[in-house]
């Protein structure tokens, strides 16, 4: 995978499951979507995810603490190349 993030939708998955104990998880790769710039780069790895989770973690907090949560367990991945982040809170 020479050139590519090495991030896929299964990584994101697996780091949010593990942080935040989701009762609802959905991870997207939306990278296809965002060719022509920091997008798909046929390496099979992404830069551009949607994330719909729920998480008792969430209770509580406003949209933006929620939101935080996320991005803080995903901090590794945005070093690493994720480039846009959508995040649902459902």
């Amino acid at each position: 995978m020479s050139g590519g993030t090495g991030i896929t939708a299964d990584a994101l998955h697996a780091r949010l499951t593990e942080v935040l104990a989701p009762t609802q998880l959905q991870v997207i790769d939306e990278s296809a979507d965002h060719a022509g710039h920091m997008g798909a780069d046929g390496t099979g790895s992404g830069t551009h995810f949607r994330v719909r989770i729920a998480s008792p973690a969430f209770a509580g907090k406003r949209r933006v603490a929620q939101h935080r949560l996320v991005y803080d367990a995903l901090q590794g991945f945005l070093a690493r190349g994720l480039h846009a982040l959508a995040i649902e809170i459902v």
